[in-house]
């Protein structure tokens, strides 16, 4: 069942990929997001490559942010994404934090906070995770986090030697 709301909210997702041709992955992502019902996908961020997150032995990540505009409830939209993962190949119970064709992330959904089993938002890593940041302070840096506040404040480090930006 899909809930909508009679207004647009915000939402960012996080997009990111390191198996087959991420490019492509993250691309297809971005034109499916755009494709969701009730659903604007307003832009997306550069890609950036990073360093994998965890100690799993893998290549490196490309990552971006996507600003949406949804009616879609938040647990609908996580719903959403979570098909479109499976269409790009990702199966459940992966390893943590390993390898994948596609990884979709609700980020921020509105000023709201949601803390259940299955969707806590804010996402409990943008704060640790330059791979969010950085794209993230791309699109919206005068964004307020519930919990976290204005994007432009949180701590980047742009000198980390693993994350750059590929294009």
């Amino acid at each position: 069942m899909t809930i909508r709301h009679t207004l647009w909210r915000p939402a960012y997702i996080g997009l990111g990929g390191n198996l087959g041709n991420p490019v492509a992955s993250l691309a297809s992502a971005c034109a499916r997001l755009a494709k969701l019902p009730d659903t604007c996908c307003l832009r997306h961020a550069s890609l950036y490559r990073s360093a994998p997150f965890g100690n799993v032995p893998q290549a490196d990540f490309l990552n971006t942010v996507a600003a949406l505009l949804t009616r879609l409830d938040a647990r609908d939209l996580l719903r959403q994404l979570q098909a479109i993962e499976r269409a790009a190949g990702r199966k459940q119970g992966g390893v943590r934090w390993g390898p994948r064709e596609l990884d979709l992330d609700l980020l921020v959904y509105s000023n709201e906070i949601i803390d259940t089993s299955e969707l806590i938002v804010p996402h409990p890593g943008i704060r640790d995770r330059n791979f969010v940041l950085l794209p993230l302070a791309e699109l919206a840096p005068n964004l307020h986090i519930p919990g976290l506040g204005r994007v432009a404040n949180l701590a980047v480090n742009t000198n980390e030697p693993r994350i750059t930006r590929a294009n």
